[in-house]
């Protein structure tokens, strides 16, 4: 093998060569003082000159390289050069062998076929950080040498072995990072969802892929009391540990505001001044959401959320109107409420952004794509939130954060329907209302067949609420009964907007002891305005297994 011949076209030499003729004085000036390139700077009297890189030998060059050389030839690369710090790193090996067998170093790092497709194409190509046999990172150029028959490939591999841990360091810290946050935030999401009478919920939430890190996604449900439940879906703003942890702070005033029993607006309202005191520069949206079975209907406020999806019990979806206000930590704005039916037989979802948001598409694109997979969506609310879920396409490399809550307002048939009653009573005149509120009360509870100590239990919260009423609030008045298959729920509306509170009544007091009663007696008891003008006061009992079911 002529190695002269082969180094005389290793990557650069020509350029190089084409350089100095160009730099270097035509023959006829030789003698006019002129200096050849490769000679430019002259040296001292007493040092010895500087050899040009012609004089150098290309063997004795690349052997001192610290770097791994390999140099085939031919299509079945057939070794034609290793250097020393090739040989030291993988042991000598034969020339002229076939680099399958002589090189499997090469093999075992899928190198080869990178040999065959440099050696067609003519153009260098480069891997990046490949851990080879002895255990040690490079980083591989295989660039074309020689032509014709004399085609060959040399293969220049860089020592990257400190770089490459110190990413796996990095990528190993982040993995941790993001374990840290994935952890605190599923920590901060509700572990299992309270379960209210009337609705059938679930949820789920999916976090970011492995490149995206974890953000403030949460949703949570809430039991008001009076057979009432509040639903509440947010996202905020921005990545990582510090997302997550402002989600945990919202979440638990979110659960704080709901036990006073405001309505939505007043809700978000509070959070919005509470987002501004926990960072000014972090934002959040939000749709805090109440159901009353009573009413049929889904009372919302949104603060710059996507809209809510219902779908009737006839199929058709809709979507609740746009945002009522901007995200939470804004300020300066005032937050209204609206309401969209549901009633027995619908299905509402509250989502985030990631599960309809696209780089590639408008937001609406993704919402219409929700609606038509909703309402081809039957079957309980996972099974629902399950494919909402896959009809979006989100898998574990997703690129955002997806929470999904899906509740439904079964419609009710036979033995199961007369587990749920209503009956009310208007309270018209004045304290002849009060035997007649007991009278009501005790046939109805009755025919509910109450055991009898449910019964004069049930008549004697009845009674107090009722008197409580007639003697503090304004008409109109109403009682309503309501029958669940876990309790029975007793209410009574007025037009006064004073809320009660119980306090202790003085031995010689003649009032004041009604609350306290109900309260006692009551397995919870509380009060809220009304959104008309007014104030309901309520209790409930929870009903013995036996009563659960209709004898």
């Amino acid at each position: 093998m002529n190695f002269t011949r082969w180094s005389a076209r290793l990557p650069g030499t020509q350029r190089r060569a084409a350089a100095r003729t160009e730099q270097t004085a035509p023959p006829d000036r030789r003698g006019e003082g002129s200096v050849p390139a490769a000679r430019a700077e002259q040296l001292t009297e007493g040092d010895r000159p500087v050899p040009a890189v012609d004089d150098l030998g290309v063997r004795e060059v690349l052997d001192r390289v610290p770097c791994l050389v390999a140099l085939v030839h031919g299509p079945d690369h057939r070794i034609a050069y290793l250097n020393d710090a090739y040989t030291t790193a993988f042991g000598l090996r034969p020339v002229g062998a076939p680099a399958r067998g002589a090189l499997p170093e090469l093999d075992e790092l899928g190198l080869l076929p990178l040999l065959d497709q440099v050696l067609r194409s003519g153009k260098p190509r480069t891997v990046k950080s490949r851990k080879a046999p002895d255990g040690r990172s490079y980083t591989f150029t295989c660039t074309p040498a020689g032509e014709g028959d004399s085609r060959g490939v040399l293969v220049f591999a860089t020592d990257v072995t400190g770089h490459a841990e110190a990413a796996e360091r990095l990528r190993a810290s982040e993995r941790r990072q993001r374990e840290t946050a994935v952890t605190l935030q599923r920590s901060l999401l509700p572990q299992e969802l309270e379960e209210p009478d009337d609705l059938r919920i679930a949820a789920t939430y999916h976090p970011g892929g492995t490149e995206a890190a974890v953000g403030g996604d949460w949703y949570d449900v809430i039991t008001l009391g009076g057979g009432r439940t509040a639903l509440v879906i947010g996202d905020v703003m921005g990545r990582g540990v510090r997302a997550a942890a402002v989600m945990g702070q919202l979440r638990t005033a979110v659960r704080a505001y709901a036990r006073l029993d405001l309505p939505p607006h007043e809700v978000l309202q509070l959070l919005d001044g509470l987002a501004m005191e926990i960072d000014a520069n972090q934002i959040a949206t939000c749709v805090y959401a109440i159901h009353d079975p009573n009413e049929g209907r889904l009372v919302y406020a949104s603060a710059g959320h996507l809209p809510i999806l219902v779908r009737d019990e006839n199929g058709t979806v809709r979507r609740t109107d746009e945002p009522t206000g901007p995200p939470l930590g804004t300020g300066g704005w005032m937050h209204s409420s609206g309401s969209v039916p549901l009633g027995p037989g619908s299905t509402a979802v509250l989502y985030t952004d990631g599960l309809v948001e696209r780089r590639d598409e408008d937001l609406d694109v993704g919402i219409a794509s929700l609606e038509r997979a909703l309402a081809g969506a039957t079957g309980g609310p996972q099974v629902v939130c399950d494919r909402l879920v896959r009809s979006a396409g989100v898998t574990p490399d997703h690129d955002d954060d997806v929470a999904v809550l899906v509740l439904q307002h079964p419609a009710r048939s036979g033995p199961d329907s007369e587990l749920f009653r209503n009956a009310a009573l208007e309270l018209l005149g004045g304290v002849e209302a009060a035997p007649r509120a007991r009278a009501f009360a005790s046939g109805v509870l009755t025919s509910w067949r109450f055991p009898p100590e449910l019964h004069d239990l049930g008549v004697l919260a009845t009674s107090e609420l009722v008197a409580n009423s007639l003697q503090h609030g304004t008409p109109p008045m109403r009682l309503r009964l309501r029958r669940t298959d876990r309790r029975l729920i007793i209410e009574v509306t007025d037009g006064d907007d004073h809320l009660p509170r119980r306090r202790r009544a003085e031995p010689g007091d003649e009032s004041g002891r009604g609350i306290a009663i109900v309260a006692t007696i009551a397995s919870a008891w509380g009060s809220r305005r009304t959104p008309g003008g007014g104030k309901a006061v309520w209790c409930e009992f929870l009903l013995p297994k036996t009563a659960g079911a209709v004898v």
